[in-house]
């Protein structure tokens, strides 16, 4: 069975009619959906996936217990070592579900480093991520670390800053390259 790795930006609120129907053909199709607990995006996701009635959800959380679960779905805790409301202690449950997903659907306002981080970590993977980009309404689907590339042009130069700071966005680029040339047949 397909798992789907949904996530956004906090600054997300609303989701676009766009997603809800991309959203709409994931649970019609059956997939399983992974998502995070956090207000903004994941919050949106969980209440429309909640009005559409999916019963396939998990939703992930680092700590003891979601700070959103809208559906009353199951759970998966994320056990950490990390400081609490840490970047890593959150990031903590993306990365398993990035482990755990077959692709990932990203709402993003193009200044997010953790939107930016969970498409990274689907290409570490070898999984293919489709982002939605907010403000242009249009997704791209990336699977080489040339799309990310052409990705990050969209972000405003201080949004890109902040992600250099965050993720260490350029050695992460790199480290992909790297990674995609070895592995190239």
């Amino acid at each position: 069975m397909t798992t789907v790795f949904m996530a956004g930006s906090i600054t997300i609120r609303h989701l676009d009619s766009l997603v809800e129907a991309r959203i709409h053909n994931i649970v019609a199709s059956g997939f399983q959906v992974v998502i995070g607990d956090a207000d903004g995006a994941d919050a949106a996701i969980q209440a429309y996936l909640n009005t559409a009635g999916s019963a396939r959800v998990t939703v992930y959380c680092s700590g003891d217990s979601p700070r959103n679960n809208r559906g009353g779905w199951p759970v998966e805790v994320v056990a950490t070592r990390h400081a609490k409301s840490s970047r890593a202690f959150f990031a903590a449950k993306d990365l398993r579900m990035a482990d755990v997903a077959d692709i990932g659907l990203m709402v993003w306002d193009t200044k997010s480093p953790g939107t930016l981080r969970n498409v990274i970590e689907l290409l570490v993977r070898k999984k293919r991520a489709v982002i939605f980009l907010d403000a242009d309404r249009t997704f791209k689907t990336i699977t080489r670390v040339d799309q990310l590339e052409e990705l990050v042009l969209c972000m405003p130069a201080d949004a890109r800053q902040n992600a250099e700071r965050k993720i260490r966005l350029t050695s992460r680029g790199e480290e992909l390259k790297h990674t995609q040339a070895s592995t190239s047949p």
